[in-house]
């Protein structure tokens, strides 16, 4: 090891490697200490990357020079593209991974990152003089200088599995929780909260009787995640839907009197979005079954994990409410599901760029700020990481806003509106998704990625060249006509109206009983112009109809981002005492002085903050 690091990362996940390969990247020398070499980037819970909103994250951190979207790419066993049949803002990428290839390739990407060294061993306790850290101590009472640290603990600070009656102290199963590290926040000031998640049986799949559920394959044309020249799959492996049922409910309910959750063992809240089934039964009494996702850990893997039902139930009831599922009458169980407590920091006592108010170059990313999923934890420790590189070399934080990413909009959510349940992300929570989908993440980000130094001249050129031809394309198809006799045929078969005299092309892209694919196939110098296009095609082609469809949507969604950057560029002082400020609500008054907002713009997102506040600043600032 080195005497000092500019950067230590605490803790080996998924946030944990992003911001150790982020940091290292930009220069930064990193070490990354993990309590167990062999776990770095472990899929603790479903083996899956993106879903709603997630897939989103997944594109951005690729954007930006990630490694989550390439790692995802190079393990995957089937690709889904989500919500498919609504408008492009829902479109959702999906992969299914395999587990163990996963975690073996996250190790050897971050061994060949120059910069990065590695520890494995538990951090005990934090070195901090003068309110500011300066290393860490391990359980071994070797002590690690360093100018910044980033905490990515996820479930091991303080956890504990319950199963039934039992608790067990650890952070995952067979691996030991983290501890000290609580209490010494809690002495400086910090609060802590408990949270709580779950994770269902793993079962052998030579077990099980496919031929009674539903099969769920991959895309017929499957794409894939990163921008960069990673293989989209040739082959893929298919999941299986089945259902619980009123017996598995009735099994189910006899260890509802053993339940952590129900005899209140468990203190911590639990994921609203993603319940135990013991949850569901109880709260969706009036259902007489679930959905249960049969899914495969890999490709040469017999496990399977039983997506849906999550339990901390005791094991025997696990496996005997399985077995009254379709398909699963003759189950064979690996290990049970349990539930896990765990400390996090409620996230409002972080500044926009994760370092924490409390502690200077302390930065917090992943679970311990209440989220939940490998997607929220990679982008928080990308941003992490690159935000600790910034600092430690004397420039400004990089923060992306909620118009331009939703990265922008979880880190919004957690700092100004905080969370008391693990948050998860979803298309709803950002108000302008039109802007931020799936296909134009390196649009928006690459050139931001390129600035700091995470994406290279070569990716650069090609989201430039993307971006160029995409607009080139609509200026072709708004200024090429078409003529009835090309296009009526295809106009009558898709049921709308036929026309009459030529018409331009963008014109009839924007009737949404059409495809662009309708119409490429109509007008053959429009193939041929698309055939110069080379690799990129599909994606400019993807990218083209859609702003042709959406264009007046999405011209008014970039009106409404301009109104808000003109809030956004009005600067609060740190130092701006709000107690003095009589008008103003006492919610707001005691909301403002924890947060300490940058902008006009990030006061009126907390909650508590009312419009009448938002006036009163403005009146207070002379506008």
């Amino acid at each position: 090891m080195l005497q000092e690091y500019d950067l230590i990362i605490v803790g080996g996940g998924h946030a944990g490697c992003e911001a150790a390969a982020a940091a290292a990247n930009m220069g930064s020398s990193v070490l990354l200490v993990t309590m167990n070499m062999g776990t770095i980037a472990q899929m603790s819970c479903n083996p899956a990357m993106g879903g709603v909103a997630k897939g989103q994250i997944v594109r951005e951190i690729d954007a930006l020079g990630g490694y989550s979207g390439i790692i995802t790419d190079e393990s995957m066993i089937q690709f889904r593209m989500l919500n498919k049949s609504k408008g492009p803002a829902m479109w959702s990428p999906r992969a299914q991974c395999d587990r163990l290839r996963f975690a073996e390739l996250w190790r050897l990407k971050l061994e060949a990152t120059p910069n990065v060294d590695f520890w494995q061993d538990m951090v005990s306790e934090l070195i901090i003089e003068k309110e500011e850290v300066k290393g860490v101590v391990t359980g071994m009472g070797v002590k690690i200088k360093s100018k910044s640290v980033i905490i990515t603990a996820g479930t091991f600070m303080n956890g504990i599995i319950h199963l039934g009656e039992k608790n067990i102290s650890g952070g995952r199963s067979s691996e030991p929780a983290s501890t000290g590290i609580t209490e010494q926040l809690n002495s400086f000031g910090f609060e802590s909260g408990r949270m709580k998640t779950g994770t269902p049986p793993r079962v052998d799949g030579r077990s099980l009787d496919y031929s009674k559920m539903e099969e769920q394959p991959g895309d017929e044309n499957p794409e894939k995640f990163s921008y960069t020249d990673t293989k989209p799959l040739t082959k893929q492996r298919s999941c299986y839907i089945t259902y619980t049922n009123q017996e598995t409910h009735d099994v189910l309910k006899t260890g509802f009197e053993k339940s952590p959750m129900f005899t209140g063992r468990i203190k911590g809240i639990g994921p609203r979005y993603c319940p135990s089934i013991e949850d569901k039964i109880e709260r969706f009494s009036e259902r007489d079954r679930h959905q249960i996702f049969v899914e495969p850990e890999g490709w040469n893997t017999i496990e399977i994990y039983v997506n849906g039902f999550s339990t901390s139930l005791p094991e025997e009831v696990q496996i005997e409410a399985m077995r009254k599922m379709k398909g699963f009458e003759k189950v064979k169980m690996f290990r049970p599901g349990y539930a896990i407590e765990y400390d996090y920091f409620p996230p409002m006592q972080l500044n926009m760029s994760l370092e924490t108010k409390g502690i200077k170059n302390l930065y917090f990313a992943g679970q311990i700020n209440g989220t939940t999923g490998y997607e929220e934890a990679g982008s928080q420790g990308l941003m992490a990481g690159i935000n600790a590189h910034l600092k430690n070399n004397g420039q400004e934080p990089f923060i992306l806003k909620r118009s331009e990413a939703y990265i922008g909009v979880l880190i919004d959510d957690l700092i100004n509106k905080g969370t008391d349940e693990p948050y998860r992300m979803f298309t709803s929570r950002a108000e302008y998704r039109l802007l931020l989908r799936q296909d134009n993440a390196d649009l928006r980000l690459s050139p931001k990625g390129h600035k700091l130094g995470l994406i290279d001249d070569i990716r650069l050129k090609n989201v430039e060249y993307k971006n160029s031809e995409t607009n080139n394309l609509i200026k072709y198809c708004k200024t090429t006509s078409i003529s009835p006799d090309e296009i009526n045929s295809t106009l009558e078969k898709n049921e709308t109206n036929k026309i009459t005299q030529k018409r331009k092309i963008f014109d009839l892209v924007t009737r949404p009983q059409l495809s662009f694919r309708d119409i490429i196939n109509s007008k053959p110098s429009l193939e041929k112009y698309l055939s110069n296009l080379g690799i990129f095609r599909p994606q400019i082609e993807e990218q083209a109809e859609i702003l042709m469809k959406y264009e007046g949507y999405i011209a008014k969604e970039h009106e409404n981002v301009e109104k808000l950057d003109r809030l956004e560029n009005l600067l609060l002082s740190n130092d701006m005492s709000y107690e003095t400020i009589t008008a103003l609500s006492s919610e707001a008054r005691e909301k403002l002085n924890l947060v300490k907002p940058r902008t006009i713009g990030q006061a009126s997102r907390i909650s508590g903050v009312s419009p009448a506040d938002i006036s009163v600043l403005m009146v207070h600032l002379g506008r």
